[in-house]
């Protein structure tokens, strides 16, 4: 049989990297994207560490003909798609009405909501095909309102909650599939990108990468009669 494909966007690092390795375990090929080559073929060892198959594709998932190029090459390599993992994210310490750039406010949107719609719209022709399931990698900030998230973030994130019911209530009759995943604090590079950077004492109490992956991992492995639309992962310390 030939093994169902996966294609991660934020692939390279933190919660993209620990789903990618859960899944091969599982026995998904793993086809990795982000923007650092060398962060991505880091994973791809991790992955065939554990047995599994991997594919490194660059891409800037806020550039919409290297999307549709990237969807090309999985079909053209694998000629499928039955999965996605959209872990892609931004952050900027200066997220407050009084300090932010309407810049980093349009890359943050970009870059959290924009590109997902993006990734899922080029791979949906290929997801009918399959049935497939999609995760959405989102955060507590798009489940309930979280102060410190900032403007453009929590306005991205809880925009992800809309994406994944239409995508749900519109695609049900193809068998597509989508979750909102929304895990609280993680401990992974994104916390560089707070105000104040959590010390090695406060990641320690936070959920692990590997933590989020598990859980990726099992809405994947769902049978296609069962749908996971939101799912809320939680720290038992909470700040």
């Amino acid at each position: 049989m030939t093994a169902k494909v996966l294609w991660v966007t934020g692939g390279g690092s933190g919660m993209g990297a620990a789903s990618a390795v859960a899944a091969a375990r599982d026995g998904w090929t793993v086809v990795l994207s982000g923007r650092r080559p060398d962060r991505l073929e880091q994973v791809a060892d991790e992955v065939r560490a554990v047995g599994g198959t991997a594919e490194v594709l660059p891409l800037d998932v806020t550039d919409a003909d290297a999307v549709s190029a990237a969807r090309g090459a999985v079909l053209d390599r694998h000629g499928r798609v039955d999965g996605l993992v959209l872990a892609a994210g931004l952050n900027t310490p200066a997220r407050r009405w009084d300090d932010q750039s309407l810049a980093d406010v349009r890359a943050v949107l970009a870059t959290n909501t924009t590109a997902v719609v993006t990734v899922v719209d080029a791979a949906l022709p290929a997801l009918r095909e399959s049935g497939g399931v999609v995760v959405v990698v989102s955060s507590y900030a798009g489940w309930s309102f979280q102060p410190g998230a900032g403007v453009a973030y929590s306005a991205s994130k809880t925009a992800l909650g809309s994406i994944v019911r239409t995508l749900n209530q519109q695609e049900a009759e193809h068998g597509v599939r989508a979750t909102h995943l929304c895990p609280g604090d993680v401990a992974t590079d994104f916390l560089d990108q707070r105000p104040e950077v959590p010390d090695a004492a406060a990641r320690a109490r936070m959920l692990q990468p590997e933590d989020v992956g598990r859980t990726v991992a099992f809405v994947l492995g769902q049978p296609a009669h069962v749908r996971i639309d939101e799912l809320v992962l939680s720290p038992v310390a909470q700040r």
